[in-house]
Parts: structure tokens; C-alpha cells; sequence
């Protein structure tokens, strides 16, 4: 009867935090977290395969600010700190690889569509992003997440994310 009474607790209390996250996970969702977005000039080939050249240096130009993000609050403070610098790497690849226009960058509040990053969704709705447009900006981008750092990790981006309540479970009835 104990067993059951536990097992009966530990049910409700998994059913009530998953009606919590639902009711209010999409709502805070967009408030915690920090995107990036580099948008190309255009769909062109070359305008693409220097997008993507220019996210290898921005990236690693970030990273060590990423790193020290305890919450998004500073991530926005930190990468609004260094929107300029951020730019001037941008600038230098476009340079570097024979382009005649120049970056934007700049954080803002945006509507997104739905996005998956590995096991993560990151629902349609507002987010706050760090927006580096190349030139026109209007050809695909590529995105990603600054804060919480789910590519600006020295670990290649593997991020594992941990249910306590799933490690709760598996240690009551491992025992």
C-alpha cells in the first residue's frame, strides 16, 4: 500500500508539472532564450557560402562571451556590449572574400517560425535575437541559440538535457 501511495504521489505530481510547462511553457519560452540569426544577401551561391563563412567567425568571436551567460539577461547586455565589434569580424570575411557590402547587426525582438535544434523545439512566437544581415539581408539565414548556449559550447554543441524528476524516478525505483 506504501508502494502505491508513493507511486500514486509521484503521478500527480508529473501530470500537474506537465500541465504547468504546457499552460505556460510557450509563453515564457520566448522569454528565455537568445537567438542568432545570419541572414545573407541573397540565395545566391557565393552570397550563401560566405553567410556561412561568416558565422564560422562570428561564432568564434562570441563564444567566449556566450560562456559567460549566466541567465539571458546578461547574454543581451554581453553581446549588445560588442554589437559593433561583432559587425566589424562580419565586415572583415566579406572583405577577406572580395564582397563590397557591409553588416548590420543589432538585437531585437522578432516573430519566428517553429525551429527544431536537435531534440529542441523552439515554438513559433517573439524572441529576442542578435540579427547580423549581410548586405540586403534578405537570402536564408542560418540560426541558432546563443543563450542558454546551445552552439556556443566548447563540446562541439552536444547539449544533453536532464529530466530531475525522470532521475527522481529511476533512483526511487532503482533502489
Amino acid at each position: 500500500m506504501k508502494n502505491f501511495c508513493i507511486t500514486f504521489i509521484v503521478l500527480v505530481i508529473i501530470i500537474a508539472t506537465a500541465v504547468c510547462a504546457a499552460n505556460i511553457g510557450g509563453a515564457q519560452a520566448e522569454n528565455d532564450y537568445l537567438r542568432i540569426h545570419v541572414r545573407a544577401n541573397s540565395n545566391s551561391a557565393e552570397d550563401q557560402q560566405v553567410k556561412y563563412k561568416v558565422k564560422d567567425e562570428v561564432v568564434r568571436f562570441i563564444t567566449p562571451y556566450a560562456a559567460q551567460c549566466t541567465d539571458k539577461e546578461k547574454a543581451v547586455f554581453l553581446i549588445s556590449s560588442v554589437l559593433g565589434e561583432i559587425a566589424d569580424v562580419a565586415d572583415r570575411v566579406l572583405r577577406e572574400n572580395g564582397f563590397n557590402y557591409s553588416s548590420r547587426a543589432e538585437i531585437r525582438s522578432e516573430k519566428f517560425p517553429t525551429r527544431v535544434y536537435g531534440k529542441l523545439t523552439l515554438e513559433e512566437g517573439i524572441y529576442d535575437a542578435l540579427i547580423l544581415e549581410l548586405g540586403s539581408g534578405t537570402g536564408d539565414n542560418w540560426w541558432c541559440v546563443i543563450y542558454p548556449p546551445l552552439c556556443f559550447t566548447s563540446g562541439g554543441g552536444n547539449v544533453t538535457y536532464r529530466s530531475a524528476i525522470y532521475d527522481i524516478l529511476r533512483k526511487f525505483f532503482k533502489d
